[in-house]
């Protein structure tokens, strides 16, 4: 029972993964390709490790062996990390692409200023 979960887990993960690669093929500027690229592979990556975590626990449950906890502990350390790391490193991409005057693709209000 436990190895399908851990099946669905990686199976989802893949799958946002593949969604990344594709929007990042597809997208067609900086900004929809950044909101691609952070969102999907950061759930991606939640998923992946959610199921190493399943499994080192799953097998250190007979066993007791620390190196199981080890596993696990390192893999959420890496989703925590990525959580807080992954928003940062987008926003400065796309506010270097804004600085440096790379404009939307599509005809979208700028805010910043105030026009077409």
């Amino acid at each position: 029972m436990i190895e399908y979960i851990i099946t669905i887990f990686l199976a989802i993960g893949v799958i946002f993964n593949l969604l990344a690669s594709i929007g990042l093929l597809r997208f067609p500027d900086v900004y929809t390709r950044i909101h691609a690229s952070t969102k999907c592979t950061t759930f991606g990556t939640i998923f992946i490790v959610l199921a190493t975590v399943v499994y080192s626990l799953y097998n250190w449950l007979p066993t007791h062996d620390p190196r199981w906890v080890t596993i696990g502990i390192h893999s959420a350390l890496v989703v925590i990390f990525l959580v807080m790391t992954n928003p940062v490193g987008a926003h400065a991409i796309g506010r270097a692409a804004r600085k440096s005057g790379i404009r939307p693709y599509a005809a979208v209000i700028d805010e910043l200023e105030g026009k077409l």
